[in-house]
């Protein structure tokens, strides 16, 4: 700490300047914090939110390593029932107070894990910040571990800490197993700094609500896993949740193409058919993707062009397989592009060899 620091925190002190007194106050403490001293660093802290100086906005908090992520308008989530009765649990357990604070989100990509943690952060009326790994992971040795106490070092210096919700997504970035990592040595180091600042955090600050998210939970490293008060699967979805959500993207998307005839029940036979409908951001993208390259001279061409991305190549099947599906002569009509007469036409003669 400089001598100007005294001489600025006077100088606001007079001039009435509470913001600028606040954040003086907080590079302060981050001084102490630096070199080691922590329980002064927190007392200073404790100082500054007692005093309630000032209410602070999203936007006063500048980091590094810690990005805001805007949370104002957000698509609902559609998660299953056991999954959503969890994230209301993780709404009642920071609400109760009592230092439970620290989640784990783990499933296959495309399965809710960082619009929940948005929605969580939402519902509870804080604001979010995301660890940005790009500028944390460096290639130099050693860094990557300073980078990681520093971010670490940054989330407790925030003020008013029961308005944050800080998220770790993907954080198999920094987390596999060591025993899985070529540099076993390197990721050890990195690992036991993750385990130090996360049970520091805990003795120093039982408000901020830390969200992890994890694609690869099989290779977490136990330790770390230990350290989380929570963990919640997303690998819940049944047929009939994947259908329900892919409805709901269905009705939100088609309205914004003009000239393309909504046919709801072939959609969702479709989807009926197809044996293994992937998880909610793929589905997604894949429902979109359908009706934006869709030809609109071609009716029901985003159709086909589902079939085909979830079943296969309507080119290389014929009407007889169809009909095995369980489609009708008009829904094979629209899916082939021939007449009704052609199809009936087709599955007489079928029915004729067979006999």
């Amino acid at each position: 700490m400089k001598k100007q620091n005294i001489l600025n925190l006077i100088k606001y002190h007079v001039e009435k300047n509470e913001n600028a007194f606040r954040n003086e106050a907080v590079s302060i403490a981050k001084y102490f914090d630096a070199i080691g001293d922590y329980q002064l660093a927190e007392y200073i802290m404790g100082l500054i939110a007692e005093s309630n100086l000032y209410v602070p906005q999203a936007s006063d908090f500048e980091s590094e390593f810690l990005k805001q992520i805007d949370i104002r308008e957000l698509q609902p989530l559609n998660l299953p029932v056991a999954i959503s009765n969890d994230i209301k649990g993780i709404i009642n357990a920071v609400n109760h107070n009592i230092g439970i604070n620290k989640f784990l989100l783990e499933g296959l990509p495309g399965s809710g894990k960082t619009e929940a943690a948005k929605h969580i952060a939402r519902l509870l009326g804080r604001t979010l910040y995301c660890v940005d790994f790009e500028h944390l992971i460096d290639s130099k040795l050693g860094q990557t571990n300073k980078n990681i106490a520093s971010v670490f070092t940054e989330i407790n210096m925030i003020p008013y800490s029961n308005k944050i919700v800080i998220l770790f997504d993907e954080i198999d970035v920094i987390a596999l197993d060591r025993v899985n990592r070529n540099d076993v040595r390197e990721m050890g180091r990195v690992t036991s700094t993750i385990l130090r600042e996360l049970d520091r955090l805990t003795d120093l600050n039982k408000e901020i609500v830390i969200i992890a998210t994890t694609n690869l939970y099989s290779n977490f490293d136990k330790a770390l896993i230990r350290r989380f008060d929570a963990i919640i699967n997303f690998n819940r979805y049944s047929k009939e949740d994947l259908l329900e959500v892919a409805e709901y993207y269905f009705i939100s998307f088609i309205k914004n193409f003009k000239g393309i005839p909504k046919d709801t029940r072939l959609f969702k036979k479709i989807l009926r058919v197809s044996s293994d409908l992937p998880y909610p951001g793929e589905l997604k993208n894949i429902i979109k993707t359908s009706l934006a390259f869709s030809d609109v001279n071609i009716e029901y061409d985003y159709l086909r062009r589902l079939y085909n991305y979830l079943i296969g190549n309507l080119e290389e099947i014929d009407i007889e397989q169809l009909h095995t599906q369980g489609f009708t002569v008009r829904e094979i009509e629209k899916l082939k592009g021939e007449s009704k007469s052609t199809v009936s036409r087709k599955l007489s003669k079928e029915e004729e060899i067979n006999e």
